[in-house]
């Protein structure tokens, strides 16, 4: 089993060169917590995700259970240079670590619950602090236990499905933009320019990315209802 302070000399031995950057740490980052929690898949780099693409992601047979966000030693995580990408995760993955590999902000459902360093500069070196050892433990054992929420509140419910079709629409948005840039043709843009020939002439990307995302959600909400209810063909267009 990899030890915390065995951890905290790695990083510090990448950071003393001077060459290290973010990517640099990602191993010892992935091998600490593979070491710390059971039955764990800890996969750095990760394929993209409708949010982005976050560094690490952690699943259990299969199932994502949370998200690792890493930036370099050193790197303030409340840079504005971050506050686009970190809003965007926190909006979208219910269970989500940010770091800089000595500090660790927990996030569930897009509040902050915990915060702890393992690790501090001093001196241009790394000075572990191992007081917070066994709390981290405690903390990522949390983290990788991680179960999806169960709704029961209506706005809880609609809140999360508009984060979850503003995020689309964000991104149907930014396709339509390329395609005009780049002068393709895409299906999207053919789906766009037919739903102004039928149904609203003066419609733009932004407000059709809009409409576009809105029908996807809830008409996935709409046939995971019916699924959940057991409803059978006869019946399926109807609640």
């Amino acid at each position: 089993m990899i030890e915390i302070q065995d951890y905290i000399n790695s990083l510090n031995q990448r950071y003393q060169t001077g060459i290290s950057r973010e990517h640099s740490y990602r191993g010892d980052l992935q091998n600490l917590l593979e070491s710390l929690l059971i039955d764990i898949l800890v996969t750095n780099e990760p394929a993209h995700i409708e949010c982005g693409a976050p560094d690490y992601i952690l699943t259990k047979k299969n199932i994502p259970v949370g998200y690792i966000e890493a930036k370099d030693i050193g790197k303030s995580l409340k840079s504005k240079d971050y506050k686009e990408q970190f809003d965007r995760y926190k909006k979208s993955l219910d269970n989500l670590i940010i770091t800089d590999y000595c500090h660790f902000i927990f996030y569930e459902y897009g509040e902050k619950v915990a915060e702890i360093a393992l690790a501090d500069i001093q001196d241009k070196q790394l000075q572990a602090k191992p007081e917070n050892f066994k709390h981290f433990i405690d903390l990522i054992t949390n983290f990788a236990q991680h179960i999806g929420q169960t709704i029961k509140s209506p706005i809880k419910l609609a809140g999360m499905m508009a984060g979850k079709a503003k995020l689309l629409a964000n991104i149907i948005d930014q396709s339509l933009t390329s395609d005009e840039e780049n002068q393709q043709d895409s299906s999207l843009k053919q789906q766009m320019e037919a739903f102004k020939a039928i149904l609203i002439h003066d419609i733009n990307a932004k407000e059709f990315a809009d409409v576009y995302a809105q029908t996807i959600a809830y008409g996935m909400f709409a046939a995971l209802l019916q699924v959940t209810k057991g409803l059978s063909n006869k019946d399926s267009m109807f609640f």
